[in-house]
């Protein structure tokens, strides 16, 4: 109920039952109003919400809103956390945007985000569309992507190789990281850690994901932009290879002589598996490792017309299974060293059960007088050397006989048997080479492997 006073107007007063009497226009009169007096429901501003409202919004039974206009809520959830969302419509459907949680997203934070969703409305845009592309996807979610993309065109062991890669070195860095808001400094940065360590060949390769992973993600609108792109320059240069001692070609026919009279053993036994596993890498191109833990299972068709030597993945330095297809003269060497194994390896130490040790065959080459002059990896150069040369193998023979994974990760999958019908005539070739220098009869006083010259070059 209110009192008020109302200036009369003759006019007001003409025709009123309830004039008073003598009222003349000028005068005041005093009246009492009961009721309401309303205005239009959209000119009655919204009640704001204040910081203090939701910091002080304590949990209830159920989820609760506090409002703060144009759509934007403030949702208390029973467990005590309060999210912001904000309610619109958009092509005739009610839909609901997420702006993240108090206090981490502030209420002015929150205003500033409903203005900008008011915006994309007015522009005809949905605030919403593409709001799970635009956001969510860190370094880690779209580097996964992407090596799950490419598993089809890569083996195994190179795949798991890669992830690892990425699981130590990026993801500790960079991975939590939004995809598009990851710097050059931050992958600088991750870069730099890993060559601190001396990988300097992991570093680069590392970039090269990265690189690999946002073209990957730009096409797809997870990113806008490579920031590995321009670091090429700034990491360390690599430094040159250092290659195993080797003899030039000159010496090559006075040390295939001296491993074959190899005498650098009292024990007539040790002597004999020496010898044939300096010759049986030497001829197949192996790697120590490859050559000293060898196991009679891993070798087929030893009797046929083409036997090989199957190495599997998991004793290669690249992780990928290798087919040696064998020469006559490297099977001759097998049936020779069959009497002296009575276990799986092939060629055996002092101890039963166990393969020739690590230092084996580097002291062989040590007792011939080439200490610092040819090493066992060595002997992979100057067969290298030998293809190379020869100028009628193509080089993808040569690499693949070497076991070399490709250098340019996008070529095609590897695989083991490739070439192997070419391979098996370089190898054989390469025997042969090796042979003449010795003889036709590989002997050492009496321990002797005999090859005739027919068989060598067949």
């Amino acid at each position: 109920m209110s009192i008020f006073r109302i200036l009369c107007r003759e006019s007001s007063c003409q025709g009123s039952s309830s004039k008073p009497a003598g009222c003349q226009e000028g005068d005041l009169h005093l009246g009492v109003f009961c009721g309401v007096i309303s205005r239009p429901q959209e000119e009655i501003p919204p009640m704001r919400l204040k910081d203090l409202e939701c910091r002080h919004a304590a949990p209830r039974d159920k989820d609760y809103k506090l409002a703060d206009g144009g759509g934007l809520h403030l949702l208390v959830r029973p467990n005590g956390s309060k999210l912001w969302r904000m309610k619109y419509r958009f092509a005739g459907k009610e839909k609901l945007l997420s702006f993240g949680g108090y206090p981490a997203v502030s209420l002015s934070d929150a205003r500033l985000k409903r203005a900008k969703a008011k915006i994309a409305l007015s522009d005809g845009l949905d605030p919403g569309a593409g709001n799970e592309t635009r956001k969510g996807k860190t370094f880690e979610q779209v580097a996964r992507a992407w090596h799950a993309n490419r598993l089809f065109g890569l083996d195994n062991a190179h795949a798991s190789r890669l992830l690892r890669r990425l699981e130590r070195d990026a993801f500790p860095v960079i991975g939590a990281i939004d995809v598009r808001k990851v710097t050059s400094a931050q992958v600088l940065e991750m870069l730099r850690s890993v060559e601190a360590r001396g990988a300097l060949d992991v570093s680069r390769r590392i970039k090269q994901h990265v690189s690999q992973i946002y073209r990957f993600a730009i096409p797809q609108g997870w990113a806008d932009n490579d920031p590995a792109q321009y670091l090429t320059n700034l990491l360390q240069p690599k430094p040159r290879v250092r290659h195993m001692a080797r003899v030039g070609v000159p010496e090559l026919p006075k040390l295939i002589q001296a491993i074959d009279q190899y005498d650098g053993e009292e024990n007539p036994r040790r002597r004999a598996v020496t010898r044939a596993a300096l010759l049986f890498t030497l001829l197949t191109w192996a790697r120590t490792n490859e050559t000293r833990l060898a196991l009679w299972s891993e070798f087929d068709g030893l009797d046929g017309a083409d036997p090989i030597w199957r190495l599997p993945a998991e004793r290669m330095k690249m992780g990928r299974e290798h087919i040696v297809p064998l020469s006559a003269p490297a099977v001759a060497l097998l049936d020779e060293v069959r009497k002296f194994s009575t276990g799986a390896h092939v060629f055996v130490g002092d101890k039963p059960g166990q393969p020739i040790s690590q230092n084996t065959m580097i002291y062989g080459c040590y007792r011939m007088g080439y200490r610092g002059r040819q090493t066992v990896h060595g002997f992979r150069g100057i067969a290298s050397t030998w293809a190379n040369e020869a100028e009628c193998y193509p080089s993808d023979w040569i690499e693949m006989a070497l076991a070399h994974v490709e250098r340019d990760d996008v070529r095609g999958a590897y695989n083991s048997a490739l070439y192997l019908t070419p391979r098996r005539r370089m190898l054989s070739a390469w025997a042969d080479y090796v042979i003449g220098m010795i003889g036709d009869e590989m002997s050492r006083n009496g321990d002797s492997v005999k090859l005739s010259a027919s068989r060598c070059r067949a």
